[in-house]
């Protein structure tokens, strides 16, 4: 911070000693002045860009690993497609990134969609870069099943939940309720005459996880315990952004899932993210794991927002 914040400091006085040159009566020179006027113009807001992030406390979750959840709205088999949709775009954006992708637990709809899928991505950064993508996502477009060639909106939720270590959140064994039932999905035919899945409740807040992607009834619950943990702990800072983000104006660092952030327009080939009314008309690029855009956008947003003291 000292380094880049003391390179803008020496920036901004060789661009006063530019604009001096620029009246110089030598036209040679002032043409030159004129230039290095224009390269410093440009490089000064980049530096101020660079710098106010540092300028904002590092959240501690920020680095943490994250595990996603996407589950299809309102909208039938087209919510659901478009579920499947937007685990392929996570999907794509995590492996430009270099992030290891687990999958946790997947529910197929009808037609290629998804009803739900919960998986972790593991990597430098990314709980601090997909945490702006929690609410509300909503779709425009026209189904492949509509004859009339009528456009269908529908949505899906996404929830983006840092990964909780033992020691951030503590679980009480007389607090939880687990039961044991037969798995009804894929997994081998020893899925259907075992009791391998598991669901486990934790009754002071009324957390439902549900698993039976694993082979084994010990695996579902190592899996069902490590997404209660992050539930949990994603709770209580959600309860903490919120306290802190009352008197914000704008949502973009709240985590309210149940605000629509972002709309997908096929028709008109937009993306637009309502948070901070910023519009890209590369819906396919989007889609096919170009969301870097608006994540970095979003982040920029909340840095300004926090240094005005919001």
């Amino acid at each position: 911070m000292v380094e880049l914040a003391e390179k803008l400091r020496r920036t901004e006085n060789e661009l006063a000693d530019a604009r001096e040159l620029v009246s110089v009566d030598d036209p040679e020179m002032a043409a030159e002045a004129r230039a290095e006027v224009e390269r410093l113009e440009q490089a000064v807001p980049e530096m101020e860009r660079a710098l106010k992030p540092l300028l904002i406390p590092r959240d501690p979750l920020e680095d943490r690993n994250a595990i996603v959840e996407i589950r299809a709205g309102a909208g039938g088999d087209e919510a659901a497609l478009f579920a499947a949709d937007l685990y392929r775009m996570y999907t794509r954006y995590a492996s430009t990134r270099g992030w290891r992708q687990e999958v946790i637990s997947l529910s197929d709809g009808t037609l290629g969609g998804l009803k739900e899928a919960i998986f972790k991505l593991t990597g430098d950064g990314a709980y601090g870069s997909m945490r702006w993508e929690s609410g509300v996502h909503r779709v425009q477009r026209v189904p492949a099943t509509e004859a009339q060639g009528r456009i269908h909106t529908s949505a899906a939720t996404v929830a983006v939940l840092p990964e909780a270590e033992e020691v951030d959140v503590k679980i009480e064994d007389k607090d939880l309720r687990i039961d044991v039932f037969r798995s009804s999905g894929p997994g081998g035919q020893s899925v259907n005459t075992t009791d391998s899945a598991v669901r486990i409740t934790h009754i002071p807040t009324g957390l439902v996880v549900s698993q039976q992607d694993q082979k084994s009834q010990l695996q579902n619950k190592l899996k069902a315990m490590e997404v209660l943990r992050a539930r949990l702990l994603d709770l209580r800072v959600s309860e903490q952004e919120a306290e802190r983000s009352r008197m914000r104006k704008t949502q973009v660092g709240t985590g309210d899932r149940s605000a629509k952030i972002r709309t997908y327009n096929f028709p008109q080939n937009r993306v637009t993210d309502h948070r901070i009314n910023v519009t890209l008309h590369e819906l396919a690029r989007v889609l096919g794991g170009d969301v870097g855009p608006l994540i970095e956008a979003l982040r920029l947003a909340d840095v300004e927002e926090r240094l005005r003291g919001g």
